[in-house]
């Protein structure tokens, strides 16, 4: 199928930001949101992108997006998860973190914490948070994935399963209306697994785009998690489910 020339812009613009809004390609394009969804259906049958509410998104499948375009997808969104998640960490304990772009921002909000002992796999979190003086850094060994500096494999698993840390913020790659957490990659399933394991409270930190993302690998299942932070547009349904396993949820505005 051809497409035009505003058709292809919008598949470009989509590999660069991630997600995309109809209201906003229509001021930008300064046509009508009718024309925009057209372009957007058209882009879909192509199965080059696939719709969410309000616009649409890079398609997923059994394919993670690159690290640099998840960054973009639901930016704001991320940040205010990152902020309600630090808000919960007390001064003065411990906390393991995961690799992913809303842990990171986790990571960036807990600059003015004092007395943190943080180990994680991220090397990015890692790296921001090394000059802290106020907080102890430290980092897991093993296999360093290229794509997005995330620290996998065996040795991850052994070096996380030393430590008892009062809590955990973990990332996922996508979650299933059942309740299961996913991933793309098995080896940073053990690590996410061994992670769980290995904390006293359990922080999942998700925004809403999740939801639309089908990924291979199950790492837990909501019932594992102690506090689900998300936005304002997560599922109903899924909000349902995790009252009924006792999940505290914290919606980050």
């Amino acid at each position: 199928m051809l497409l035009s020339k505003r058709q292809e812009e919008i598949l470009d613009l989509a590999k660069l930001e991630g997600r995309l809004f109809v209201d906003d390609l229509a001021s930008r394009y300064d046509v009508s949101p009718q024309t925009i969804r057209k372009d957007l259906n058209t882009l879909c049958d192509t199965k080059k992108l696939r719709r969410t509410h309000g616009g649409a998104i890079m398609t997923s499948g059994t394919e993670n997006l690159e690290y640099e375009q998840r960054r973009h997808i639901a930016e704001e969104e991320k940040a205010a998860i990152g902020r309600a998640a630090a808000a919960l960490i007390p001064n003065g304990g411990s906390l393991f973190i995961n690799i992913g772009t809303t842990t990171e921002a986790v990571g960036e909000a807990l600059y003015d914490h004092e007395k943190l002992m943080l180990i994680t796999n991220n090397i990015n979190v890692a790296n921001r948070l090394r000059m802290l003086t106020e907080m102890e850094v430290v980092i897991a060994g093993g296999v360093v994935r290229s794509s997005d500096g995330g620290i996998v494999g065996e040795a991850a698993v052994d070096f996380i399963r030393q430590f008892k840390v009062d809590y955990a913020v973990i990332g996922v790659s996508g979650i299933d209306e059942d309740g299961s957490l996913l991933d793309f990659d098995y080896r940073e399933v053990k690590v996410a697994r061994a992670i769980i394991e290995n904390a006293r409270k359990v922080i999942l930190v998700a925004d809403s785009t999740k939801f639309e993302v089908s990924a291979p690998v199950r790492i837990s299942d909501i019932s594992q998690i102690d506090c689900f932070v998300t936005d304002v547009n997560a599922p109903k349904k899924f909000l349902d489910l995790c009252a009924r396993n006792d999940v505290e949820v914290v919606l980050a505005t």
